[in-house]
């Protein structure tokens, strides 16, 4: 159970950072305001998408939150790096960029993947 523990938050910081902490530093950046750009999205869109991903990860990361509540996060994630991928691939065709959502992806899976467990062993 130790083992589990360990990489279910060590999964749950990782996306915490990479979709919390780092879009609400870099997101009124020139680059990333390019970037939403490039893709063809609206700049409102990036800055609503960044309010998601913040409470997104807080609901993820808070222990207290209820599991309904946590699970419509990590649905709303997986719509979110599913559409992110396409998005890429459609304007940047086969290139890295769409695979990094991708990569994204999979870590929060196995977030997922050692939530439930944990869940069933508390059960």
């Amino acid at each position: 159970m130790k083992k589990d523990k360990i990489i279910y938050w060590s999964t749950t910081i990782l996306i915490f950072l990479f979709e919390g902490v780092m879009p609400a530093l870099t997101s009124q950046t020139e680059l990333a305001k390019q970037g939403i750009s490039h893709l063809g999205y609206p700049l409102y869109f990036g800055n609503a998408l960044v309010v998601f991903k913040v409470l997104g990860t807080l609901l993820l990361i808070i222990p207290a939150i209820p599991k309904k509540l946590k699970e419509l996060a990590y649905a709303g994630f997986i719509f979110d790096f599913v559409f992110a991928s396409i998005s890429h691939f459609a304007v940047d065709g086969l290139g890295y960029e769409g695979f990094v959502p991708l990569v994204v992806l999979a870590i929060l899976m196995v977030s997922y993947t050692y939530y439930q467990k944990l869940q069933k062993t508390a059960a």
